[in-house]
């Protein structure tokens, strides 16, 4: 019996227009050149069988590019194992000491985060941000951001990061498995793409060009007094946090950085 045979599942299949039929139209088939332009970036994962189920549940929803930050020795028994097919995500995966290395190249860069916080802004839901990250993948690279298993994404960590994707859970028992984080955000990244958008023609700037500029406008702003010497972060992280949602391009980011070699001209 299929899904549409109870009238209230509708509600499970929101990217079909019309009644679902039996069997087929439930797999999905990923345009693989976008997608290729998608990169999970797992950061300090502490269990290989947490990496080999993540591979596993990247390759169910049409994702392959797989970044690891730091990781423990996980080409092991165990994670293929739960793998359970996806090893060749493993052996391919990309391996990096440093998040800022992870990022270098990437056009737009969501962090995941059950705690939003105060300070947090640009917070979206897996589904709100698979529906604004898709059309951009045309002409983007896209990371998507996974924190440790027991505190997630540090703060250094966030404020790399240009928007944030919570997922909703039971306020009871909130902390999802990495491997289930992950799937929950490809999973709404897959029924995107099953949906009739248009691709962006929008071309971000690359994130360590974003970084460059964040650094010299840390700078000027200490020199003018704005910021304290010793504890620039908070307002920083707000700054980074606004300058995130504006989804800057390449020619914005010279104008910007243009501006504060001028100013820091003038004072001198």
């Amino acid at each position: 019996m299929g899904p549409m045979a109870y009238p209230e599942a509708r509600q499970y299949y929101p990217y079909h227009d019309s009644p679902i039929k039996e069997g087929l139209e439930l797999f999905i088939t990923p345009h693989s050149s976008t997608f290729s332009n998608l990169n999970i970036v797992l950061v300090d994962a502490r269990r290989p069988a947490n990496i080999g189920a993540t591979a596993r549940c990247m390759m169910n929803m049409g994702i392959s590019r797989l970044v690891l930050v730091n990781p423990p020795e996980y080409l092991n028994e165990e994670s293929v194992k739960l793998a359970a097919g996806a090893d060749d995500i493993l052996k391919q995966a990309v391996v990096t000491a440093s998040l800022e290395d992870a990022l270098r190249g990437q056009n737009l860069v969501y962090g995941t985060s059950r705690h939003p916080g105060r300070l947090r802004k640009n917070i979206r839901s897996p589904r709100e941000a698979a529906e604004a990250m898709y059309p951009l993948l045309a002409r983007n690279k896209i990371a998507i951001v996974f924190g440790n298993e027991i505190n997630g994404l540090n703060r250094r960590d966030l404020s790399l990061c240009h928007e944030l994707i919570s997922i909703p859970s039971s306020a009871s028992f909130p902390s999802l498995n990495l491997s289930h984080a992950v799937m929950v955000v490809a999973y709404e990244l897959l029924c995107a793409s099953a949906a009739d958008s248009t691709p962006s023609t929008m071309k971000l700037a690359p994130a360590e060009d974003l970084e460059n500029f964040y650094h010299q406008l840390q700078e000027i702003l200490q020199m003018i007094g704005f910021l304290e010497q010793n504890h620039p972060e908070r307002i920083m992280f707000s700054l980074r946090q606004i300058f995130g949602r504006s989804r800057l391009d390449s020619r914005d980011v010279k104008i910007l950085r243009g501006i504060l070699s001028t100013v820091k001209r003038v004072m001198h």
